[in-house]
């Protein structure tokens, strides 16, 4: 995590500075933040026309009834493909264009979505703590976890259940009276 956080504010700004003053040494100054806003601009555009094209992409699958986990994968990196391409600079505009065409996001949304699966495989879920393993040592808050059927001994057990509706007795039972009893409404009132 530490490695992250250095690699995400110092490196990336640092690197960040020593290319825009390259190319505002080749370009001059306002030629360059010129060009900074340009790619800022047609970032925003071009997130804005992937973006609906992922969701008609998600509306698709979900019809036949597939589960559209890579196109939220794609979306996800549209979202933060939109915030590199608006942080002025060259090379988080350059990263942002890899996760914005279709031709570099597609296989890194597939790498991306293959090791979340194998990740859920692995841990039962995202992370290591599931909805019942947020007690202060893991356990559940319920003292065993619901959704496991097995004793002390890991044996399962399964069983069936059956209602049975039977008639609520006398004293449980409410008049209603008959109609003919209620006087008309006066309509004209």
């Amino acid at each position: 995590m530490f490695f992250i956080l250095f690699l995400l504010f110092i490196i990336v700004p640092a690197m960040e500075l020593s290319v825009l003053i390259q190319v505002g040494d080749a370009l001059g100054v306002w030629p360059t933040i010129g060009l900074v806003f340009f790619t800022a601009i047609v970032g925003v555009s071009l997130v804005r026309s992937q973006g609906l094209n992922t969701l008609m992409s998600v509306q698709q699958k979900l019809a036949r009834g597939e589960v559209p986990g890579q196109e939220i994968v794609e979306g996800m990196m549209l979202a933060v493909a939109g915030v590199l391409l608006l942080i002025p600079g060259f090379v988080t505009d350059f990263i942002g264009l890899l996760l914005l065409t279709p031709i570099t996001r597609a296989p890194i949304a597939a790498f991306m979505y293959k090791r979340m699966q194998m990740r859920v495989v692995a841990n039962g879920s995202f992370g290591q703590q599931g909805p019942f393993n947020q007690g202060p040592f893991n356990q559940s808050p319920f003292g065993q976890n619901p959704f496991e059927n097995r004793d002390k001994d890991g044996n399962v057990f399964e069983g069936d259940f059956e209602h049975k509706h039977e008639p609520r007795p006398e004293t449980h039972q409410i008049e209603v009276p008959p109609q003919d009893d209620v006087p008309p409404r006066d309509k004209d009132k």
